[in-house]
């Protein structure tokens, strides 16, 4: 197919969002797993929320004039966060997809950002062996979590609402942890009131920007971690992702009835510390 690239515009959201939800439900409903997605309207309003707030990139993919994909990225923090990439399902296989990601990689590097970060379905292989051959290292399994909100309490742990003077605490922690920060997505977190914090003798020791598929958590130790999730009122989108190599953590999760709904696979191009402690990635690093 000849394929074009474009950056995207606030008018593609319909359609581009629509691709979105087509895709990932096809791709998921041929492997028997939940949408991504719940309804068009949900993958139309995160896709317009990147087209619209800066700290974001969106790149479109048209064939003879008809947008057939697109494809995003998270610039808000040193470490760069791609996705959701979606080619609709009638060309896939035409070589687009290989386009929009190849794209993205060369923007970043072209930025001097030092780590491109993706997680991808572990249920897709040609995503995993397309990504795979771009230049990304898978770097940790993930299990998707899900199930009712364990409303518990960790003795010696306090979650409360995260506010502005919280930051540099919550950058703290994941400095710590993987050796860099998130401040622009946990800024933006904390104005929106989804972050939580977690306090233990008399310090904070962990945060969760949410705890569900858009939001990442980081924890000193797995007890802040289990005093965030316990905490949660809900998991939002199919749930959170949790490193599967984490058994403490995996088995906690699923002794308090979280079930797992589907296995995923981080990958990285670039800059990639081995955690230092606990942590809840989101569904782009």
């Amino acid at each position: 197919m000849n394929v074009t690239l474009r950056d995207g515009q606030p008018a593609d959201a319909p359609t581009i969002g629509r691709i979105c939800y087509d895709a990932f439900g096809a791709i998921n409903a041929a492997h028997n797993f939940p949408p991504d997605f719940p309804h068009p309207d949900v993958a139309i309003g995160f896709l317009s929320m990147m087209l619209a707030q800066p700290g974001f990139y969106v790149v479109v993919a048209e064939s003879d004039g008809r947008i057939i994909g697109s494809n995003g990225v998270d610039e808000r923090s040193v470490v760069a966060g791609v996705g959701p990439i979606t080619v609709d399902p009638a060309v896939q296989n035409s070589g687009a997809g290989r386009k929009l990601m190849q794209h993205v990689i060369d923007r970043e590097a072209k930025r001097g950002c030092p780590s491109v970060r993706l997680v991808q379905a572990a249920f897709h292989n040609r995503s995993l062996s397309l990504y795979t051959k771009l230049g990304f290292d898978p770097r940790e399994p993930l299990s998707c979590m899900q199930g009712a909100p364990l409303a518990l309490t960790l003795p010696g742990y306090k979650v409360r609402a995260a506010v502005a003077g919280d930051l540099s605490a919550c950058n703290r922690v994941c400095l710590n942890v993987h050796g860099h920060t998130r401040d622009g997505e946990v800024r933006d977190a904390i104005d929106s009131g989804s972050t939580t914090v977690v306090e233990h003798d008399g310090r904070i020791t962990g945060y969760s920007t949410a705890l569900a598929f858009f939001g990442h958590s980081v924890g000193e130790t797995n007890n802040d971690l289990k005093a965030l999730i316990a905490a949660a009122p809900a998991f939002g989108g199919p749930g959170f992702l949790l490193p599967t190599r984490n058994a403490n953590l995996l088995r906690w999760c699923l002794n308090h009835g979280l079930r797992v709904v589907q296995p995923m696979t981080l990958m990285s191009i670039g800059l990639y510390n081995e955690p230092r402690g606990a942590f809840l990635p989101s569904i782009a690093y």
